[in-house]
């Protein structure tokens, strides 16, 4: 699991849809109200997407409400269990 390298939300933004649908990050940050600054930061995986943002986001791409949110959390475990890595499993279940 050492290679595993989690995918950020923002580059599947980027590339699943921002480059296929030929849309910029700035028609982008027009449409959702967000900031662009915003927009490239997500993009570039410095920023989370928020649930506020994520709300928007889904929105504007015609997604169910918790397609980013999801993406996220799911990003979040993904770069948790990476950092854990054998300290996880040394762990005993209780229940």
């Amino acid at each position: 699991m050492a290679d595993f390298m989690p995918t950020h939300p923002g580059e599947l933004l980027l590339t699943e849809f921002l480059e296929p649908l030929g849309i910029t990050r700035y028609a982008l940050a027009k449409a959702t109200g967000l900031p662009l600054p915003r927009i490239n930061a997500i993009v570039h995986g410095k920023r989370a997407i928020t649930a506020d943002t994520g709300l928007r986001l889904a929105r504007a791409f015609g997604l169910s409400d918790m397609y980013w949110i999801n993406m996220q959390a799911r990003y979040d475990a993904d770069v948790a269990r990476v950092a854990l890595g054998d300290a996880l499993s040394r762990i005993e279940q209780v229940a």
